[in-house]
């Protein structure tokens, strides 16, 4: 799988010229087959270093590696890949206070898209 296409690419870019603003998530990398998830919303000039919500068991801010997220390889072949449905209006500082209360950005995630449905239907 394609972790960046070149229209993601050019929005974590765009966003990475405004380091200190709060944007909202880009893309979701997530393992298929347990724990992993990483929410970018900005890319370094450099091409490899992302800002975001790593989630490894305990959710934090800050910097990963799209080199090292896409050489990860797990058993049956499988490898990181990308959210092709992920979709959010809220600013990445939303997701970590989410994440920290729940413990985790896949629960965050559940609460958040509650939330959305919720405005939705009024």
């Amino acid at each position: 799988m394609i972790l960046l296409t070149p229209e993601l690419r050019e929005r974590l870019l765009a966003n990475g010229r405004e380091p200190h603003a709060d944007h909202v998530p880009v893309v979701k990398f997530f393992n298929p087959l347990g724990d992993g998830v990483w929410l970018a919303t900005e890319l370094d000039a450099d091409g490899d270093t992302l800002f975001g919500l790593a989630d490894l068991g305990e959710p934090e801010l800050g910097s990963f590696s799209l080199e090292e997220i896409a050489s990860i390889r797990l058993p049956f072949g499988f490898g990181i890949e990308r959210d092709i449905f992920f979709e959010t209006r809220f600013p990445i500082s939303v997701w970590a206070e989410a994440a920290r209360q729940t413990g985790s950005t896949w629960a965050a995630e559940r609460v958040l898209y509650a939330a959305t449905r919720g405005r939705e239907d009024e």
